[in-house]
């Protein structure tokens, strides 16, 4: 990135990350000594490159300081370290636990002297940085530093800053992808500089980063509450670069024109300067105009966030492809239509002679190095990459069949189709041979206990065939690697517990893990016209079902019926659940509130019992959930989002108990009146 003046130009090379040498998803590496070592031998030939003279640059590390680690800002100049800014707000919330590695920095506006390690001492003689909360105060303008979660808390260290003469605020941050999230960041460095004047400079870590979430980039320049230049949420470059021409005066006539700017300046705290002999290179271009900022719709951002993470996870897993089951319902049809989004993504990269994309497809696709291929057209790519797959019983319908069959040929995966009746059978015979009992379904006379076995057997035969396929079929098209099996068990499913442990719900990743079933519904309709795939209505229109029962032809086995609710329920639930954080009771009061003018109280009291019920009999299938895409605020992941014990007790006495109570006395009120 740059910002620059009329007369001057500056020149703020950002790595665009907090932690660009290791990442942020290290987690207990943290902990490691080696993981500091490597650090500063990278940050050394940073400091040996020539071409990086003449350029400020600020990248993240963690630093070991007085023997506790602390996650910071480095920032260098021609071969010298200026400044270690340690982080001072620390993310400690959703998918972030930085309070477990870090310790935050709690002296403002203070510094230390930090002895440099030896292998820093050998390139150029420096023994010493100031190590803390300071300026880098060049020969035209002051520079601040603030670090990704400090943007965030209610009293932000740029406020402090600005009053005190700081004309840029630097961010490296590494904000993760959410929907809708953006809208956010950007608002509140808009609302940022509007209040305290200035530049700000805001870079972000992209694309996948060994985990759950998707850092989506979006690095952004902005003046006095102003968007002069944003970068693209979504994309396969790993590194991009946005500038703007920023006439410096334009902040000190803004502030100067605030009197209560002014007058609070006599109120902050005196940040300590590092002065650098750093001029500002003379430029003739007319400053930046403002830009208006286009947010993608949910929508869109479903389209692309799961695309661009699939891809990072494919080429760095060094697997040949994706094998997804396809049922015929909504959720594998969402999975296997981003799948679709990314080979779209990647072939138009590949047509626009990406080299980075080039090479990451040839070896995901076995190629030699002296391949020249790229592929024609979406479809091409995903027969090569997508390998989809129809298990049907006879419990089965030839509409989900039908449905499954259609879309694969849309997509032009590489399909297969079979029955596997002679798989359950054959164990089936070994149960009775061994017991002498044949378990029935409830609709032939059986009890819930055989009911639930025989659907759960078929469901797990199913993940043990996906995988057994997916090890496979590159095999029977003569090409190396295996095949990543994708999950397609949606939130909501998660969250009531509605999937058989250990079925077609395992898998390797699972892209809609986090998201709704009333988002995926929006997400498949405009597929259909953004892709121009019309058969996707018929998803639409289909009644979501397990097919795992034997019903007469005239009926159809309901997933909402056998839940006892309804997805919208579902979702609201679990809104309230994680993001209002509230129990059985406090749901309860809410949910009356909310419902009451058109559902009977007792109904809402026996919902959110249910929910909860099933919620605690089924937690423990949480803990071994196929890692899900992170995209939802209210994700139920307890293995990183949403933490909580796997074992309840299900009766939930007390509390069920005062809801009982208070829907007497609602009903009794309502009847007095």
């Amino acid at each position: 990135m740059e910002t620059t003046n009329e007369s001057n130009k500056v020149y703020l090379k950002q790595y665009g990350l907090r932690l660009p040498f290791v990442g942020y998803s290290c987690q207990d590496h943290f902990f490691e000594v080696d993981t500091v070592l490597h650090s500063w031998e990278i940050l050394a030939t940073l400091l040996v490159d020539p071409e990086l003279y003449g350029i400020i640059i600020s990248t993240g590390m963690p630093v070991l300081y007085n023997n506790t680690l602390y996650n910071c800002t480095v920032i260098i100049l021609n071969g010298q370290i200026i400044l270690i800014r340690p982080k001072m707000w620390m993310a400690s919330e959703g998918n972030f636990s930085e309070l477990r590695w870090f310790t935050p920095w709690t002296f403002k506006a203070e510094t230390v002297d930090f002895a440099l390690p030896d292998l820093i001492k050998c390139i150029n003689g420096q023994k010493t940085v100031k190590f803390g909360d300071a300026f880098i105060e060049t020969n035209q303008c002051t520079i601040g530093i603030e670090m990704c979660e400090e943007l965030f808390v209610p009293e932000s260290p740029h406020i402090d800053m600005s009053l005190d003469g700081a004309d840029i605020i630097i961010n490296n941050s590494g904000t993760y992808f959410e929907l809708r999230k953006l809208s956010k960041r950007v608002g509140m460095m808009k609302e940022a500089t509007q209040k305290c004047g200035g530049i700000y400079v805001y870079g972000n870590q992209r694309g996948c980063d060994g985990d759950r979430t998707y850092f989506d980039g979006s690095p952004m320049i902005l003046c006095n509450g102003e968007v002069l230049s944003i970068g693209m949420q979504f994309s396969l470059k790993e590194v991009q670069v946005i500038s703007a021409t920023i006439d410096i005066n334009r902040v000190k006539s803004y502030r100067a024109s605030s009197r209560s700017f002014s007058l609070q300046t006599s109120l902050r705290p005196i940040y300590p300067r590092i002065k650098v002999d750093f001029d500002f290179i003379p430029v003739d271009s007319k400053p930046t105009e403002p830009v208006i900022v286009k947010f993608l719709r949910p929508e869109e951002e479903i389209n692309l966030g799961p695309a661009c993470w699939m891809w990072d996870y494919l080429r760095r897993s060094n697997q040949g492809g994706f094998f997804l089951c396809l049922s015929g319902g909504i959720d594998s049809c969402s999975v296997a239509i981003m799948v679709y989004s990314m080979c779209y993504i990647v072939c138009n990269a590949a047509q626009m002679g990406d080299v980075k994309v080039i090479s990451d497809l040839h070896k995901i696709l076995g190629l030699g190095h002296g391949s020249t291929y790229i592929p024609s057209d979406p479809k091409e790519l995903s027969n090569l990459i997508l390998h989809t797959c129809y298990m049907s019983t006879n419990n089965s319908s030839n509409e989900t069949r039908n449905r499954a069959v259609m879309l694969a040929a849309e997509i032009r995966s590489y399909h297969i189709d079979f029955n596997f009746d002679t798989v359950i059978s054959t164990i089936l015979a070994l149960f009775y041979v061994l017991t002498n009992k044949k378990p029935k379904f409830v609709a032939h006379g059986g009890s819930n206990s055989e009911n639930i076995a025989l659907q759960n057997i078929q469901a797990r035969l199913r993940m043990i065939l996906a995988y057994f396929f997916a090890s496979l079929l590159l095999w029977i098209r003569s090409r190396p690697k295996s095949l990543l099996v994708l999950g397609t068990t949606n939130m909501d499913e998660s969250l009531r517990g509605y999937l058989t442990k250990y079925d077609n719900s395992s898998a390797d990743i699972n892209p809609i893990g986090a998201i709704s079933k009333n988002e995926l519904r929006k997400y498949i309709s405009f597929a259909c016209d953004y892709y121009g795939i019309s058969i996707l209505t018929l998803f639409l229109e289909a009644t979501p079902s397990a097919e795992l029962v034997p019903v007469p032809k005239f009926l159809v086995q309901s997933d909402e019926m056998e839940m006892g609710m309804t997805y919208n329920e579902l979702y609201v639930f679990g809104r309230l659940r994680k993001l209002s954080l509230c129990g059985p009771y406090t749901m309860f009061t809410k949910l009356v509130k909310l419902w009451g003018s058109k559902m009977y109280i007792p109904v809402i009291a026996q919902k959110i019992k249910m929910f909860f019920y099933y919620y605690g009999v089924n937690r423990h299938k949480m803990s071994v959930l196929t890692p899900g895409f992170h995209v939802e605020s209210h994700s139920s992941d307890d293995n990183r989002f949403d933490p909580r014990q796997m074992l309840y007790n299900c009766q939930w006495e007390w509390q069920f108990e005062k809801i009982d109570e208070t829907t007497k006395q609602l009903l009794n009120n309502t009847n007095n009146f």
